[in-house]
């Protein structure tokens, strides 16, 4: 793989603790994706000692970053932000609601094919409403989810396929959230 150009198949998977236990649910589409922009997180420590630097290191705390879509799904709305349909099957966002973690994944389109993604911890903020007049011709607005991605209960933050990962691993990335075969220890 040389360069990427294109974004595609964003999914969420709703996680759920119980008793401590994690897991996830099945991948759902996030039909619409249109771009993702991610900064990492964490800080860089430098310590001076004996008129230099010392010692160096840096924090993996994940990433920041924004999701693009047409528009946010309703089963999104419902799931992770924790909207409510009442029995008008009209949705209420209510300030008392939490948000509900879950793992996204999704897929850049290279030169070589494609490179899947599983972030395993990302939880999203409300997005912004805005529209405007229809003019002369229609100009679509798109909405934006603000992302935290950090990492899971056993420090993974996220994992991506190579050139050769196998057939069987590429054809069932959206039917579970993928579990690497050794996971690091924190």
């Amino acid at each position: 793989m040389k360069v990427k150009f294109g974004f595609k198949n964003a999914y969420y998977s709703k996680i759920t603790v119980t008793d401590g236990a994690i897991t996830y649910g099945t991948p759902v589409k996030l039909n619409g994706a249109v771009s993702m922009s991610l900064s990492p997180a964490g800080n860089e420590v430098e310590f001076y000692a004996e008129d230099g630097l010392y010692y160096s290191d840096s924090a993996n705390n994940g990433y920041d970053g924004t999701l693009e879509l047409a528009m946010i799904p309703e089963n999104f709305l419902t799931d992770i932000l924790g909207e409510i349909a009442d029995s008008n099957n009209v949705l209420k966002e209510s300030a008392i609601t939490s948000t509900t973690p879950f793992a996204l994944l999704c897929e850049f389109t290279t030169d070589d094919g494609n490179k899947k993604f599983c972030f395993y911890n990302c939880t999203a903020s409300r997005p912004e409403l805005s529209s405007k007049t229809k003019g002369e011709s229609k100009e679509i607005a798109t909405e934006t989810l603000n992302l935290k991605i950090r990492p899971n209960e056993e420090g993974l933050v996220k994992v991506s396929t190579k050139a050769d990962t196998s057939a069987e691993v590429l054809t069932n990335w959206y039917k579970s959230v993928y579990k690497p075969t050794d996971t690091p220890t924190v």
